[in-house]
């Protein structure tokens, strides 16, 4: 029988020394990396979506990370920043493409 309040399977379970609060606990983990471990160990173990955990994961390394170099979040910023540019370059480049494509069979067409 599981304990779903003390320890849930999706957590290793009581009879795992790898669980993830025991893990935790031994690391000495405050509670950002704490969380970061908890949602990877769990991530597919659950109803969550699996990309969800992670996601979870990487918000709080993100968080333990800003903490320890303020500047990280400047850099995560511009990077964020860059990502935006690119998705609309990319758009930008397959809506010319299309265009492109649609002129030159306009003018095959034409011939």
């Amino acid at each position: 029988m599981t304990d779903a309040v003390n320890h849930p399977p999706h957590y290793g379970g009581a009879d795992s020394p790898y669980e993830a609060i025991k893990v935790i606990e031994a690391w000495g983990l405050g509670f950002c990396l704490g969380n970061t471990v908890k949602y990877i160990s769990r991530a597919g173990k659950k109803a969550d979506p699996v990309l969800q955990d992670l996601k979870k994961a990487r918000w709080y390394l993100d968080r333990a990370i800003q903490a320890l170099d303020p500047d990280a979040a400047r850099g995560e910023r511009a990077d964020a920043s860059m990502a935006k540019q690119l998705r609309e370059s990319i758009e930008r480049n397959g809506a010319l493409q299309a265009e492109n494509d649609r002129l030159r069979k306009q003018v095959e067409g034409g011939q």
